[in-house]
């Protein structure tokens, strides 16, 4: 079946096409056939079940995964190093591939790689489960990244091709954002249980029955789309998994190693390089892996910096709400899990609502709203101290999970109603890169604004406190260690001392939030600016028209 081109979205004009965005020749030197046949009502559901099946097992899986940390370390030795790279090991993989994964599936064929991510991201699940040592489980961490690579792009790209229709494409991406939330909202449900009673092995092998009935009932139902062969960017892909990779590597060492250190320094200047080289390649070759012309598209330039703002702003955010609920308000895990559930769940009511709105009246809306409705409650956020009951700053909650929800659908459905279908695993790719790397870059940038306010506040209350200059300078670098998480660390201090450090937390920690806050409401301003229709030119002023006149 041929595809039309994709129509402008509601609400805004008619986009001039994206350079380079033309279909690609197949190495035949033919036009890219489209699919074979559109999908109907029945089956189309079940094509969407599959995936979000897919996507719900890796949502799932980061979250059950944090559940299990404290069982991990008993067993393998980790300590806290260890275990921040069980976490990070999965993050650095699956970011740096993303953009490669998504290249692939518009290359060789979204459905043989979307499986074939799904498998991998399976046996990485086995080889995690079967791990007897620290780096075994860090290996199929990092093998689980490369199916989630492969994985995530090529969903996205399927629901592009099968939901032709703009209206019923955005509510299709809304139900598998949707499913998104789902997995984060359960996980802190069924991870508890699980390593409790079957131990921290179980929370891998909950996957494997998924993954094979997914591979199995995605090999049925998933249709075939056509192949873009031709010659594959390779400098493009090595320069952008070097450079990714690297940025990200120096973003998670950065609050740990310092930002001074050698590694740390070495990592960005190699990112900067790799990063550089990389944007001069795509400019000059014929077929590259990312098309820069795609991010001159204002309202794609708007929906990607929202996805990198609003990760930015909540995952930096939610990462030391974790903290506060256990370090400050002293709520056990598996209690701070549950206390989060009002915002996971927000997520998953939100993000169909969403995907609605956005295919009525068009991504603006939404997504600056949503924006907006995260920094209020960032801000909200930042009014509650130590002294404070659940009850008290509950509301705000479901105020981060519904700005939340109300962001990641509309970022979607702006941008694949605005690339062509061959290049929807592309887009697919940049905008999820832009959130992963939002939320690395959140955590890291909040982190160090945390730890600098934190690090002078506890210097100030230990000499008001007169502490010795010696004993004050190893309490302040024990509570600044991993970029403000280490105020845990100081239970076995006296009074005085802890709370001078949880003192000082709250003001680093209400800083941080401040600057969450600003980010994302200036991100508001600019994506409604972007994404704004622009007004019509009158008959006179139009050049068609006038030549048309003329003539």
């Amino acid at each position: 079946m041929a595809h039309d081109p994709p129509g402008p979205i509601p609400g805004q004009e008619p986009h001039d096409p994206i350079p380079g965005s033309e279909p690609s020749p197949t190495a035949s030197g033919g036009p890219i056939p489209a699919a074979s046949a559109q999908a109907g009502a029945p089956r189309k559901g079940l094509i969407l079940a599959t995936l979000c099946v897919a996507l719900f097992v890796a949502m799932l899986d980061n979250v059950v995964v944090s559940n299990a940390l404290p069982s991990i370390d008993r067993d393998l030795g980790a300590g806290v190093s260890g275990l921040q790279w069980v976490m990070e090991g999965y993050s650095l993989i699956f970011a740096a591939l993303l953009l490669t994964g998504g290249t692939l599936g518009d290359r060789y064929g979204r459905r043989p790689v979307f499986l074939i991510g799904l498998g991998v991201f399976t046996a990485g699940s086995i080889v995690c489960a079967l791990a007897g040592s620290l780096t075994a489980l860090i290996a199929g961490r990092a093998v689980q990244g490369v199916g989630g690579a492969l994985l995530l792009p090529g969903s996205m790209s399927i629901i592009r091709h099968v939901f032709t229709d703009d209206r019923e494409r955005a509510r299709a991406i809304g139900i598998w954002s949707g499913v998104s939330g789902a997995g984060l909202a359960l996980g802190p449900v069924i991870g508890g249980p699980l390593v409790d009673a079957f131990g921290w092995a179980s929370v891998f092998w909950i996957n494997v029955p998924i993954g094979v009935a997914g591979i199995l009932v995605g090999a049925a139902v998933l249709p075939e789309f056509a192949e873009r062969r031709g010659r594959f960017d390779v400098p493009g892909l090595v320069l952008g998994v070097l450079g990714i990779g690297a940025l990200v590597f120096a973003l998670i060492e950065g609050p740990a190693q310092g930002w001074g250190s050698a590694r740390v320094l070495a990592a960005a200047t190699l990112a900067a390089g790799a990063l550089i080289a990389f944007v001069c390649v795509e400019l000059r070759v014929a077929q590259p892996m990312l098309d820069v012309g795609f991010l001159r598209d204002r309202v794609i330039g708007a929906a990607v910096w929202g996805g990198f703002a609003v990760s930015f702003g909540m995952f930096g955010a939610l990462f030391f709400l974790g903290l506060y609920m256990q370090d400050v308000l002293g709520y056990s895990p598996t209690r701070a899990g549950f206390a989060s559930l009002p915002s996971t769940l927000a997520i998953m009511i939100a993000a169909p609502i969403s995907g609605h709105l956005a295919g009525r009246i068009g991504p603006r809306v939404p997504l600056a709203s949503g924006l907006a409705l995260c920094a209020v409650a960032l801000g909200g956020l930042s009014f509650y101290g130590k002294d404070v009951s659940y009850l008290e700053f509950f509301w705000v909650l479901p105020f981060l999970g519904a700005g939340m929800g109300l962001c990641f659908t509309p970022i979607s459905v702006a941008v694949m109603s605005r690339v062509e279908p061959a290049r929807a695993g592309m887009a697919s790719a940049v905008t999820n890169t832009a959130r992963e790397l939002g939320g690395v870059v959140g955590i890291a940038a909040l982190g160090a604004v945390l730890t600098a306010r934190l690090s002078s506040r506890l210097t100030e209350l230990l000499a008001d406190a007169r502490v010795p200059a010696d004993d004050a300078r190893r309490i302040v670098d024990a509570g600044t260690s991993g970029g403000g998480g280490g105020i845990g660390h100081l239970g076995d201090t006296p009074a005085v001392v802890r709370d001078a450090a949880t003192t000082a937390f709250m003001d680093g920690l209400h800083l941080a939030l401040w600057t969450g806050s600003a980010m994302l409401l200036v991100s508001a301003v600019l994506v409604a600016y972007l994404m704004r229709d622009r007004p019509k030119r009158p008959a006179a002023q139009d050049p068609a028209r006038i030549a048309d006149l003329v003539g």
